[in-house]
């Protein structure tokens, strides 16, 4: 379907890759991994529109391949007047019009062979999507999003995470012969996101999708492409399977290393030894084994085992706050309404303490982003903030907190700090390198941005954050960091969040949007909600162990006890095992 080949490109400001290679079979639902701002989404661009792009290398596609198409950051037009049906089956309404155009125009013109050629031509366009079945097709595949009752709905009634599915749906159903996703999980609440999964795991046909969300790696795929530091790992089989591949060849590849380590070691020890006889007895024989002894140890360093191209880099997010508040109610929210078209939220009333961990969840458009924002800017009569608490604020839209048209220098000068190399060694934590230094953050990813974020909320130091949806373009290593921050951080955070992961890793407890209004949830409560609508029973006991494995994998390799290492690597092999059944 796809082959690309010892593919090389870059950007004037950093190389994106150097010699890449894989290959895409039909039928194979591929996930894309990689660090945020590792080029996923450029490479997505090159597959898309090669000739556009200069780069070293070779990329085939299939023969007349069409490709289906869903990008990034697709926005819903509120203006379009169109339903959910017509806009789905846009492509077989259009051709059933044609062939219907086509039978009238032949009962009064002369030139019928014309005719009839155009007539085949489109009924063969018609047929190769199975246009006479196209809507059930389109029914069966709302009824798997969960939407069937959308069917007839305006287009410019849905929510951002609704169209992104219907966009989904419409991709699908044209029958490319292969499906580009970047991100699409990107903003969908819990039930979109299981819809989603039911959509690529029902599709028959080839898929390379870009995400980072946990759910969706765990169960919708049998390829992975891994690009970090330039290049791409390819392997075939599931994410949980490639995981503990990478776990493998790290206890390897990192006993190699010390054994390389401890034998340098031992032979810097014998060439300060020679050199000390040689300096003091300079019989050209002693000259002769301390030359001999430097050689080797330069044989040594070539061939010493290099980081693994495992051990990726996790960025140092740090929150922290100058001012750690007692304990006291930290923000009180009474009778709070807030109403559009539609009353989103009725009477609502909660509490938040000063160390408090607070996650807000609720289906898409159900009011979550208002409430935050109107915390943050405490104008409201139903919001107290306690006059000891100091807010800062991460928004989904990033254009909201950063300034595309800035450097990232420019934005963090902008933002207190006082000198360029104060500002490099700061951003430095969060994984951006002193070459992209002057970059403009309009050109950067969603993840680096969402990064940068982060760094301005924690340079703030304030003691409560509310976060919208802080874990969206973020890459699994980056999240896994914040929810390491979070748990460290001593003052109150309010996080809008559809990532369960996170949620049952970082948060008190829960308030979930009902009815129009919220209800506070015990983190008990909420893991069996969704464990019962999205997993096999003893899937959360069996996942906590393997989490509680791999903690001690890691713990074993940093005292550089590989016995111990290998020993966990077959506990941890045997729950994986029980993952999959």
């Amino acid at each position: 379907m796809l082959k690309i080949d010892n593919l090389s490109y870059s950007f004037p400001e950093k190389d994106l890759y150097t010699n890449i290679s894989f290959t895409l079979e039909y039928g194979q639902h591929c996930a894309f991994i990689g660090t945020n701002g590792s080029g996923k989404s450029t490479l997505i661009d090159i597959i898309m529109d090669p000739e556009k792009y200069m780069f070293d290398g070779t990329l085939e596609m299939y023969p007349n391949c069409r490709i289906g198409h869903v990008s990034q950051f697709s926005q819903l037009d509120k203006t379009k007047e169109i339903t959910v049906f017509e806009y789905i089956g846009e492509d077989f309404i259009k051709l059933q019009n044609e062939i219907t155009s086509i039978c009238t125009e032949m009962e009064t013109s002369s030139d019928i062979d014309t005719l009839l050629e155009k007539y085949q031509q489109t009924l063969d366009a018609f047929n190769a999507i199975n246009g006479d079945d196209f809507e059930n097709i389109i029914d069966k595949n709302l009824n798997l999003a969960n939407l069937i009752n959308y069917k007839d709905l305006m287009i410019s009634e849905l929510s951002g995470g609704e169209f992104k599915l219907i966009q989904i749906i419409k991709a699908m159903l044209n029958s490319p012969d292969l499906i580009i996703m970047d991100e699409p999980d990107v903003f969908l609440d819990f039930e979109n996101l299981n819809s989603l999964k039911n959509l690529i795991n029902s599709h028959k046909g080839t898929m390379l999708i870009i995400t980072h969300n946990r759910y969706l790696l765990n169960h919708c795929f049998n390829k992975i492409l891994h690009l970090e530091n330039m290049e791409l790992q390819e392997f075939d089989g599931s994410y949980i399977d490639y995981n503990f591949s990478l776990l493998q060849t790290k206890i390897e590849l990192q006993e190699l290393a010390a054994a390389d380590n401890a034998e340098l070691e031992r032979n810097e020890i014998l060439i300060n030894k020679l050199r000390v006889i040689a300096t003091e007895n300079a019989e050209s024989f002693r000259g002769k084994t301390l030359n001999a002894r430097v050689k080797i140890q330069e044989r040594l360093e070539k061939r010493r085992i290099k980081a693994p191209f495992v051990d990726i880099k996790e960025p140092n997010i740090s929150l922290v706050t100058d001012n750690e508040p007692e304990e006291a109610i930290a923000l009180k929210v009474n009778n709070y309404s807030v109403a559009f078209d539609d009353v989103l939220l009725e009477n609502v009333n909660f509490e938040i303490k000063s160390n408090d961990k607070v996650a807000i969840i609720g289906s898409n458009g159900t009011g979550k982003t208002t409430l935050l924002q109107e915390i943050f800017e405490n104008n409201h009569d139903s919001i107290e903030i306690n006059e000891h608490i100091e807010v800062a604020y991460l928004s989904q839209l990033q254009g909201k907190t950063l300034n595309d048209s800035n450097t990232i220098l420019e934005e963090f000068f902008d933002a207190g700090f006082k000198t360029c190399q104060e500002i490099k060694s700061y951003i430095s934590n969060y994984g951006f390198e002193e070459e992209i230094i002057n970059q403009k953050i309009g050109d950067l990813s969603g993840g680096e941005k969402n990064m940068l974020q982060l760094a301005k909320l924690s340079s703030s130091k304030a003691n409560m954050l509310l976060l919208d949806e802080p874990t969206s373009h973020l890459d699994t290593y980056s999240q896994v960091a914040l929810e390491k921050a979070i748990k460290n951080y001593k003052g109150s955070i309010l996080m809008i969040s559809h990532d369960f992961y996170s949620i049952v890793n970082c948060m008190d407890f829960v308030l979930i949007i009902e009815d129009k209004t919220i209800r506070k949830m015990s983190m008990r409560k909420f893991v069996k909600m969704i464990y019962a609508n999205h997993f096999d029973k003893d899937y959360l006991e069996i996942e906590q162990n393997k989490k509680l494995v791999e903690t001690k994998i890691e713990l074993a390799l940093k005292d550089n006890d590989f016995t111990l290492a290998k020993a966990l690597s077959e506990e941890l092999e045997a729950l994986i095992k029980l993952l999959q059944i």
